[in-house]
């Protein structure tokens, strides 16, 4: 049986096996884990492409058994198929040009096709910039003429992207006859954009340095605790209510701190900032809103992380936080609740199928409710044992959603399943 993987980024293994220089385990966690749960099974042969329109030229390798292709454009998709002969292949994520690209080559040569859903891309445009001003959703036309020289992330402009990406979505969906997902929110999704398709649940199997090693423990922080953020830089990851929730865990920890896991926002200094300013609205609204509501001095960025240092990052946390305003099955929380960190989460998308509040974490209504965040995170810090018992009964049920082996079983048991029915 031989799968090909189409997926939307250029995985670490994929720029070892074709020489590339500084591949990062920044992103795409679930792909490195399920790939390498499945690599080297028996029966079981696997092509990996990866479309990067950076790369001039295709390049080509072969890493621990899997075969790895980096293609400049999803044009190159078609003669890849005719290359390769897969028998079927599989379509990580729906919003990306190159995904249509596949669907369509793989339909011209009668190759079935599984779509495995990532986000649902209509919820997220839905709930893109809720909670922001409206002073900051609309750009002027010096805005856009600075963003065309300097691109920027105007929020109308990510609005409109993300919306396309919505209509990609549904149309691709419409015509898939397989998907895979993991929870009840894209399993209603896909009930109504792709009627006639077949879902078959799967699981993702995370990173796997977070399935060894050391575990969190709760520690006496004091007056100090700490709060991981996984992302801020857009307001669908809902860093404005987190900080207008913070000035109530300030009262009673005064030297408390949050955490956020990327780059600051973007400052060259005193003559830039105004430009700077305007092309980042959303980092401009939050900076404003912190020094407003007094916390400025308590909001920490990491920068990047790669995988041992987003790990390092858990462990060194009092509580991991996730005020997302939609989520679908979002590996940060998974990897926390690997490493036994408490958390508290937005009660949104497909995360109440994966944390239980109450008795694994607390999730509160809605995302927007800073009042309810606030509570939610000084109940989590006030416990006496520090969160411990949610923390350890996260990582059972993690354990058991994100089990490498039995992820890896489902998913080729679904490749099986399909190629018995036959080519669409």
């Amino acid at each position: 049986m031989h799968v090909l993987w189409l997926v939307s980024m250029v995985l670490p293994q994929a720029a070892r096996a074709c020489g590339l220089a500084a591949a990062s385990d920044v992103s795409g966690g679930w792909l490195t884990g399920q790939l390498t749960a499945l690599r080297g099974r028996p029966g079981l042969r696997l092509t990996v492409a990866c479309v990067s329109p950076r790369q001039r030229r295709a390049l080509c390798g072969t890493l621990d058994g899997v075969q790895y292709h980096i293609l400049p454009q999803a044009g190159a998709l078609g003669p890849l198929l005719d290359e390769t002969e897969p028998d079927l292949a599989h379509l990580w994520g729906t919003e990306y040009a190159a995904a249509a690209a596949l669907q369509q080559a793989a339909a011209a040569r009668r190759l079935p096709l599984l779509v495995g859903i990532q986000g649902v891309m209509r919820d997220c445009a839905a709930h893109l910039c809720g909670g922001v001003p409206a002073a900051c959703l609309h750009s002027t036309p010096l805005d856009r003429l600075l963003d065309s020289l300097i691109p920027g992330a105007l929020l109308d402009k990510a609005q409109a992207d993300f919306d396309a990406l919505a209509r990609s979505e549904a149309a691709l969906l419409g015509q898939a006859r397989y998907v895979t997902g993991r929870t009840g929110f894209d399993r209603r999704a896909v009930t109504e954009l792709a009627p006639e398709a077949r879902y078959f649940p799967c699981n993702e199997t995370l990173r796997p340095l977070f399935y060894t090693g050391t575990l969190w423990n709760a520690r006496d922080f004091g007056s100090a605790p700490v709060l991981l953020l996984p992302q801020g830089n857009y307001p669908l990851k809902n860093l404005h209510t987190l900080l207008r929730a913070l000035p109530a865990v300030l009262r009673r920890w005064p030297d408390a701190v949050l955490r956020i896991a990327g780059w600051p926002p973007v400052d060259k200094g005193p003559l830039l900032r105004p430009v700077l300013d305007r092309l980042f609205p959303y980092q401009r609204y939050c900076r404003r809103l912190a020094r407003e509501l007094g916390v400025a001095e308590h909001v920490r960025y990491t920068g990047p992380l790669d995988a041992a240092a987003m790990r390092q990052a858990y462990l060194d946390a009092d509580v991991f936080v996730l005020p997302s305003q939609s989520e679908n099955s979002p590996n940060s929380l998974g990897e926390a609740m690997l490493l036994g960190l408490p958390c508290v989460a937005s009660c949104t998308g497909g995360i109440p199928d994966m944390l239980q509040s109450g008795a694994e974490g607390l999730l509160y209504g809605k995302p927007l409710d800073a009042e309810a965040l606030a509570q939610s995170l000084c109940a989590v810090l006030a416990a006496p044992d520090g969160g411990a018992a949610l923390g350890q009964a996260a990582r059972t049920r993690a354990l058991h959603t994100h089990d490498p082996a039995a992820n890896a079983e489902t998913l080729a048991a679904i490749y099986k399943t399909i190629l018995q029915e036959g080519a669409p």
